[in-house]
């Protein structure tokens, strides 16, 4: 299983020199194996995206929600003009509007020129909740987690290996920070044991308090959540537009130092190819 980083910002993306070399594209990470590959997230970075279309000509993308940051790729995806192109797009159920109605709020006049229903491709929505789903080589669970509007992470597991997808998530959220208690942890079925996390890493420490509730997690809190779940490796993405590379290699040296006895962890850098399962 191959999984590649095309995006680690979080709210908007970031032209600035300061931080080309962790990326400035926002939420976008791909999924290969057999060649098979699924797109989770729809951000900026899907523009550097090229599926293995193969014989099936079909494309799956994965959204964990619906704001502007996690979708505001999708109307410069390429294959989505592709008349024989079958597109499956998953996202998660609400009670309140349809999928498409939602979708159609971004991909229409005056925020998008090109209705979502005139897209050529052969387009499938998916709503999904606490699912669990296959998709060719892969297994597939969702989980709602805890952040602002309906939202889930994703576990996906290949042959050989598995990996979750946690980009927005405060399950830190209470009085007391998170309760050591697994049934109560948003989003630990999904983190539990997997040879890889991709988790939110929003704030420091000294930032989160101001911020509580905005539905994101402090690095540390990443952290903890980690090793309650006993992943094996962390990367930590999401990352603040407004912090510079130099900044985030100084928190990432205080991090070490603080949680040296615990998993390996890196921060998410656009580019970067991870094998997992040999």
């Amino acid at each position: 299983m191959k999984v590649s980083i095309n995006g680690t910002r979080g709210s908007i993306p970031t032209t600035d020199p300061k931080s080309s070399r962790y990326g400035g594209n926002t939420s976008c990470v791909t999924v290969e194996e057999d060649g098979h590959m699924l797109i989770l997230d729809g951000g900026t970075g899907i523009q550097k995206v090229h599926p293995p279309l193969g014989i099936s000509g079909r494309i799956d993308i994965l959204l964990t929600h619906l704001h502007l940051d996690h979708i505001q790729g999708l109307g410069f995806f390429k294959p989505l003009f592709e008349p024989d192109i079958e597109v499956h797009l998953w996202a998660p159920f609400t009670s309140t509007d349809t999928l498409h109605a939602r979708l159609s709020r971004y991909l229409s006049p005056p925020l998008f020129p090109v209705l979502l229903r005139d897209l050529p491709c052969e387009l499938t929505l998916h709503e999904i909740s606490n699912s669990q789903f296959s998709i060719g080589p892969f297994l597939v669970d969702s989980r709602y987690v805890i952040h602002t509007g309906p939202t889930v992470g994703y576990k996906v597991t290949g042959k050989n290996a598995s990996m979750a997808y946690i980009p927005d998530h405060e399950p830190a959220l209470g009085q007391s920070g998170i309760i050591h208690d697994p049934k109560w942890i948003s989003g630990f079925e999904l983190a539990d044991q997997v040879d890889l996390l991709l988790h939110d890493g929003n704030y420091t420490a000294e930032e989160y308090p101001k911020r509580k509730g905005w539905g994101h997690s402090s690095m540390e809190d990443a952290l903890e959540f980690s090793k309650l779940a006993n992943v094996k490796r962390l990367i930590l993405t999401h990352h603040d537009p407004g912090r510079t590379d130099d900044r985030l290699d100084e928190l990432h040296t205080v991090l070490a130092k603080k949680f040296h006895h615990s998993l390996p962890f890196e921060f998410a850098k656009e580019g970067r190819e991870i094998s997992l399962g040999g």
